[in-house]
């Protein structure tokens, strides 16, 4: 067995060990495993039955997890993502009033031109795209954006009338719980502990029992029906419904997470090789074939989770990682009353913590942020791309968001400064898509 994992996964290759690569995707696993329970809680708000679509998360999460480790080799885990569910319920569904079984056929045209495309095999070329200031931009912002979004389920960071946030109460149970973990892990990391990270997550989470913030909700529950959702797309309802625009947004949010996350957390793992992320094609196959499986199952849009970071930092290397988060993925159809008592919601003062997963999150912000050495600060046409990159994402929880900022600012700093021929075709064209997505949003 260890023969065959090092032949297929390159273990000593990529400077990893069997335990490392487990050890990295249990924590994966941990820091992502509230969508397991955030999904069914948005899309019931389109009438969908939130048993069916738990079980859909979760089979979809393997599958396209597992998909990347094998053919991508990377341990980068997939789910379905947060911001296209909300696009999904509250935009098409609610706003828009389209049953959700016509978005769903709608999610299923736009994963179905994202697996085309993946066959032809642009994907690559588009990372390869990208320009150096903007991968280091972009790996930076993710990690703001992730340090904020811990800092927020950590209570530490809090919404604050006239000033957009403030900080928390630092004398509240939550918080202090947050802190403790958040101070244990950075010591088990300074003091080069293995598995750190997910001491952290273990401890805290025990540690949380007695104060009433984590819930012990038993080990064992039965498996919801798939039925309510399973094939219940309506690609004909799309078609007739005329929703190009929405199939074009799936699509087109679908994408730049994908490639930002890939290049983010590529970036944070070492896997960029010269700029170029090799088995770029494969990973976003196995995104798209998530989405596509998704929706079948009864899910929205699947894509890579920046929360991968977290099983890097603990030492992932390769798609071995991705086979153990798959499996807790399965597992969870089972155990799902554990994974609650990791990601579960604390509700405290009008707000929903996550105060397990927040240390591990702020971390993994701090350790993302090396690149910003990278980026030449002396060239604005370089540097303001890559800071609009950087404070976009985290101000708008959107990693779309800041990559649009990167390349628009870009293609025009380099038009207007007699540099236009260093811009590859790509960035012009996808910065004309971004403005247009502006125009019809």
């Amino acid at each position: 067995m260890k023969a065959w994992l090092e032949r297929c996964f390159k273990l000593r290759e990529n400077g990893t060990t069997v335990k490392n690569e487990l050890l990295g995707g249990a924590t994966t696993f941990m820091t992502m495993s509230y969508i397991i329970f955030v999904q069914p809680a948005i899309l019931s708000m389109t009438g969908m039955d939130k048993g069916a679509v738990m079980v859909a998360t979760c089979l979809s999460s393997a599958l396209a997890t597992l998909l990347t480790g094998l053919l991508a080799k990377y341990p980068i885990a997939q789910a379905p993502a947060m911001g296209h569910n909300i696009f999904f319920a509250v935009i098409v569904c609610g706003t828009m009033g389209y049953s959700w079984q016509v978005a769903l056929g709608a999610n299923f045209i736009s994963g179905c031109i994202f697996i085309v495309l993946a066959v032809i095999g642009v994907w690559g070329t588009v990372v390869e795209a990208v320009p150096m200031c903007l991968k280091f931009g972009i790996a930076v912002g993710i990690g703001l954006l992730i340090a904020l979004i811990g800092l927020q389920y950590g209570g530490i960071v809090v919404d604050t009338p006239g000033i957009m946030v403030g900080i928390g109460d630092l004398t509240s149970k939550p918080v202090v719980l947050v802190l403790l973990g958040l101070a244990l892990t950075a010591v088990l990391m300074a003091r080069k502990v293995p598995g750190a990270i997910l001491i952290g997550i273990l401890a805290t989470a025990v540690a949380g029992v007695p104060l009433g913030i984590v819930k012990y909700h038993g080990l064992l529950a039965p498996v919801p029906s798939l039925a309510p959702t399973f094939l219940k797309l309506d690609i004909a309802g799309a078609f007739r419904s005329g929703l190009l625009s929405v199939v074009f947004i799936f699509f087109f949010l679908d994408v730049f997470d994908a490639v930002g996350t890939l290049i983010g957390v590529g970036s944070s793992g070492g896997f960029l090789k010269d700029g170029k992320l090799p088995r770029a094609n494969q990973a976003m196959m196995a995104d798209a074939v998530g989405t596509v499986g998704g929706v079948v199952l009864g899910t929205s849009t699947v894509s890579s989770y920046i929360e991968s970071v977290t099983g890097i930092a603990q030492g992932a290397r390769t798609g071995l990682a991705n086979v153990m988060t798959s499996f807790l993925f399965l597992a969870a159809l089972f155990f799902s009353p554990l994974a609650e008592m990791i990601s579960g919601e604390f509700h405290f003062k009008g707000m929903s913590l996550h105060p397990v997963i927040a240390p591990p999150l702020i971390i993994v912000g701090y350790m993302m942020m090396k690149g910003v050495v990278r980026i030449d600060w002396e060239d604005l046409t370089e540097a303001v791309p890559a800071f609009l990159s950087i404070v976009i994402m985290p101000l708008t929880v959107s990693i779309t968001e800041g990559i649009s900022f990167g390349f628009i600012s870009y293609s025009l700093l380099k038009l207007v400064t007699g540099k236009g021929k260093q811009v590859h075709w790509l960035i012009y064209l996808f910065s004309v898509l971004f403005i247009i997505r502006y125009v019809i949003e």
